[in-house]
């Protein structure tokens, strides 16, 4: 099936505004939608993986402009998403496909699933910060404009956050999603720092996360390249848009947004998933 230039390039555009708003890359977009259009699904992951690139270059240079993005974090947990994401990424060249929409869903929702617990809590500033993440200087603040404060923070746990890292972005190369999902969620859970810390440093490491998992499926041909560069265009676009709008609205604002997203298009790649196989 042929797909026009401009659909492409509107669908990437949605999902590069999905990804920079919610920390979670475009893929959870492109995934659904290049499939849902005819293109095989290992074929829309290995082109996900490009336009998460494209998300994390389009939104995270202004959040580390904006002072809010945590560099120290970013830059010590990358080390164990590059790895994931490689082995990730070799797996998916010789699973089954069917199963991948199964996968993809369960993950989403499970994610989902735990940050809704969480939903009546709210974030508060860790009290204590153990020693190595003292000794990485996991600390920093930022200028909320939308609370009209700076809210100054510590990371916790990083020995945890690590291990749970290669998980991510395992998943990452697996599904071509980023993983910004779980990314988010760990930092946010494990390593207590604010939503949109979170969210913004997220955006940071999937682009690097992604240039891993790119390099295992264009050595295989995955990767068309008529498909690509309607894809760039658009997921550079809808990033700069969500990225203006983030540092706009609340903290609330920021998890309801991500919190409907990854239920709807869980939900979705599930009831695929389960289709195709009855």
């Amino acid at each position: 099936m042929t797909i026009s230039f401009e659909l492409l390039v509107l669908i990437s555009i949605v999902g590069g505004f999905i990804g920079a708003m919610s920390g979670m890359g475009g893929g959870v977009v492109l995934v659904p939608a290049l499939t849902f259009l005819g293109v095989d699904i290992k074929n829309a992951i290995a082109i996900s993986m490009i336009s998460v690139i494209a998300t994390s270059n389009g939104s995270a240079s202004a959040y580390v402009r904006d002072r809010i993005t945590n560099l120290k974090a970013g830059m010590f947990l990358e080390m164990f998403t590059i790895v994931g994401a490689t082995v990730g990424a070799s797996i998916t060249l010789v699973a089954p496909r069917q199963p991948l929409f199964l996968i993809f869903g369960i993950v989403l929702l499970a994610s989902w699933a735990t940050l809704l617990l969480e939903k009546g809590e709210g974030w508060k500033p860790a009290v204590h910060q153990d020693a190595f993440s003292r000794w990485l200087e996991l600390k920093g603040s930022y200028y909320d404009q939308a609370a009209g404060q700076t809210v100054s923070y510590r990371g916790i746990r990083a020995y945890i956050g690590g291990p749970l890292m290669f998980g991510a972005g395992l998943t990452a190369g697996l599904l071509g999603i980023g993983a910004g999902a779980l990314k988010v969620m760990i930092f946010d859970l494990a390593m207590g720092l604010p939503p949109k810390v979170s969210t913004t440093t997220s955006n940071l490491i999937i682009g690097v996360t992604a240039l891993a998992g790119t390099s295992v499926y264009f050595a295989s041909g995955l990767i068309d390249p008529g498909l690509v560069a309607p894809v760039i265009l658009g997921v550079v676009i809808g990033a700069f848009a969500g990225t203006r709008l983030l540092v706009r609205i609340s903290n609330v604002a920021v998890r309801i947004f991500f919190l409907f997203v990854i239920a709807a298009l869980g939900a979705e790649m599930i009831i695929r998933g389960l289709t195709g196989l009855i």
